[in-house]
């Protein structure tokens, strides 16, 4: 992990960043109405945990900020279009920042560069103690500090202890945002130091015309929003990976065959994530229910509960070593036969 500040190793990246949805935007507003140094937005992936944190530090940070956020113009919006923002302290795991195109700091760039470790998948304690000594430095700008984390539970219990004395008592006017895809991972101390705001689900119709806006195919709406479970921003992120809705509703059959189908060209951590949906869909129909990630006609019969609650169980344990060095044809393999076993099973 690593802080976004100014670096002069990093060039700096000059796209303004596009229109929040609409439903961000109302977000954004009704938290800039209310007061607080320390935000935590919490809720599922995919509803914009990171549009709105950013949000809401730039309109911190703005120097002709209105109720509704940010002005998009002056000085301190274009540093923070570039990464440059020198009051501004962002905290990601260097997965995540490098994924984001946000700069690392130089001694952590140049360890990665020379092959010294791997980018972090999480949040490093150094990281988390540079923003601690950062929110104590003056404000470059006069308009205050803003720490921004996410996701939040990506911090270990080291990372996160380091972090609780300065959200309790942040020095002159520093704020914090912390954004998370899982609230219950966070440590208790940290939660409640924070103001907590559930991300909002968008309605249906609003999903649908802000997809169709970021340039998805109209007949592909429907089919994207319903494998990514309603959530628009995890539909779009499908689109553009070359997803095809197709491929994914004959998922279930192609693993009943034991065929891949669309696991094929995914990661290991999203091959197990796929196989959780369809485990929680089958669920959904064994009690009644209506499934979320599947139309119902796509999928095979349920197997019994007691099938399915070890699936559940074993795809968990799954996803704990998904991102593990692993040969990733034989782990593929593994978890295809599994799945192909518990959809042919009707005991």
């Amino acid at each position: 992990m690593a802080t976004a500040k100014n670096s002069a190793a990093a060039e700096p990246v000059s796209a303004a960043p596009a229109p929040a949805a609409p439903w961000i935007d109302r977000q954004r507003e009704q938290l800039l109405a209310q007061r607080g140094h320390a935000w935590l937005l919490q809720g599922p992936s995919g509803l914009g945990q990171f549009s709105l944190a950013m949000g809401l530090v730039r309109a911190w940070l703005c120097d002709a900020p209105t109720p509704q956020g940010a002005c998009g113009h002056c000085a301190s919006c274009h540093a923070i279009d570039v990464h440059a923002h020198t009051d501004l302290c962002v905290l990601m795991p260097e997965t995540e920042m490098l994924a984001l195109g946000w700069p690392l700091p130089e001694k952590a760039q140049a360890d990665i560069d020379d092959k010294k470790r791997k980018p972090s998948q999480e949040i490093r304690v150094d990281a988390m103690r540079d923003a601690v000594e950062f929110t104590q430095r003056t404000s470059g700008r006069g308009k205050g500090k803003a720490v921004l984390v996410f996701p939040a539970e990506k911090m270990n219990a080291i990372t996160a202890n380091a972090l609780l004395k300065t959200l309790e008592e942040p020095p002159g006017d520093a704020r914090f945002v912390l954004a998370t895809e899982a609230a219950h991972q966070l440590l208790p101390t940290i939660r409640s130091r924070c103001l907590a705001h559930t991300m909002q689900w968008p309605d249906a119709a609003s999903a649908r015309n802000w997809l169709v806006a970021q340039a998805v195919p109209e007949d592909q709406v429907d089919a994207l929003l319903q494998a990514a479970g309603g959530r628009p921003d995890d539909a779009l992120a499908q689109m553009q990976a070359g997803r095809s809705p197709q491929v994914w509703k004959k998922l279930p059959k192609d693993l009943a065959n034991g065929q891949p189908g669309a696991l094929a060209s995914l990661s290991a951590p999203e091959v197990v994530d796929a196989l959780q949906k369809l485990c929680h869909d089958l669920l959904m129909l064994r009690v009644g229910a209506a499934p979320r990630f599947f139309e119902a006609a796509d999928l095979p019969p349920p197997p019994a509960l007691a099938v399915l609650a070890r699936w559940s169980k074993a795809l968990t344990q799954s996803l704990r070593t998904a991102s593990h060095p692993f040969n990733q044809g034989l782990m593929l393999e593994a978890l295809v036969a599994q799945a192909a076993s518990v959809l042919q099973s009707r005991r």
